[in-house]
């Protein structure tokens, strides 16, 4: 063979070298490609129901509704359930057990501890404290003493508000921003201060009812209208 061809050859097998290289190389990022496209589509597939941000954490046994959402530094806990709609937003904490309705909204910076229940269209608002235990102590275990609180559905409690536990709050009531409440509330009332005290009651839209001498009142907004009888109000129509 003639230095020519042998150069020639030469050429042609590190050519074909090459490309098999390449194709090599080329077989190995589809299949890896392919595998990650399907462990991306598994995941999507698994959490198509609900949103989490990428820095949430959601635990194990976790029952999560469809349409929520779950935004930035939230850590929901195992065996805690949460119904369809509800938004959480940063820094929410879910304790185990707790359970939310539909429709629940919880502002940034909101623990919920176990033993806590939030029905249907409640508004957690910003920073707003829950306890379960009446009487804490570091160096006494009792963790088995939680208390149940309930906060009833379309009820809203204002920023900086505490809750101490066992205290339930009733159906459409609003605690006022800071306030401080140490006994249960009822349905519709306003209640401010600390402790907190009534001071009226409001609509399902949240405005103040004025009541007649007659004890009946119109949303001014919604038109709704509402029975006081006996300390305690209806919506009647």
């Amino acid at each position: 063979m003639t230095p020519f061809l042998l150069t020639k050859s030469l050429t042609t097998f590190f050519q074909l070298h090459l490309l098999i290289k390449h194709f090599h190389c080329l077989l190995i990022f589809y299949f890896d490609l392919k595998l990650k496209s399907s462990i991306f589509e598994a995941d999507i597939k698994e959490m198509a129901n609900y949103f989490a941000h990428k820095t949430a954490v959601i635990d194990d046994n976790c029952e999560i509704g469809e349409g929520t959402k779950i935004w930035h530094f939230s850590h929901v806990m195992s065996n805690s359930i949460i119904g369809n709609q509800c938004n959480l937003g940063q820094n929410v904490v879910v304790s185990p057990e707790v359970i939310l309705g539909n429709n629940v909204k919880v502002q940034n910076n909101v623990s919920i501890y176990t033993g806590v229940i939030c029905e249907d269209d409640v508004f957690l608002g910003p920073s707003m404290v829950f306890t379960n235990v009446i009487n804490p102590r570091s160096a006494i275990n009792r963790r088995n003493q939680y208390t149940k609180t309930i906060i009833k559905i379309g009820a809203t409690i204002g920023a900086n508000a505490t809750i101490v536990c066992g205290n339930n709050i009733g159906q459409y009531a609003f605690i006022g921003a800071g306030s401080v409440v140490t006994k249960d509330i009822p349905n519709f009332a306003l209640v401010v201060g600390n402790p907190s005290n009534q001071i009226g009651w409001v609509s399902e839209y949240g405005h103040k009812l004025e009541f007649s001498d007659t004890g009946f009142a119109i949303c001014k907004e919604s038109k709704q209208e509402y029975k006081l009888e006996n300390n305690t109000v209806k919506r009647i129509r």
